[in-house]
């Protein structure tokens, strides 16, 4: 009977164990970049000069509840969702 549990244990180790690398290289930051990323989101204001994820740079003329209205370079508003926003421009 231990021979049989010592040797379950010793088969579930390395999954454990690869579950635990997985965990700490991908998982973990990629939940890190996309809390990051949606604080980012929530504290863009008018004014605001961000890219898009179409690679678009414009300023943001007007924030609403799931959309940004925002200004390209030749003063034309569009309207885009704000998961499109890539980064912000310091």
């Amino acid at each position: 009977m231990e021979g049989q549990s010592a040797d379950l244990l010793s088969s579930l180790l390395p999954l454990v164990a690869l579950f635990a690398i997985f965990y700490f290289l991908i998982i973990r930051p990629q939940q890190k970049q996309a809390k990051k990323h949606k604080e980012m989101i929530a504290a863009l204001k008018k004014g605001d000069k961000i890219v898009t994820n179409g690679g678009l740079m414009v300023e943001i003329t007007k924030v609403e509840d799931d959309f940004l209205v925002v200004k390209n370079h030749d003063n034309s508003e569009m309207k885009i969702a704000k998961e499109f926003v890539a980064k912000l421009l310091d």
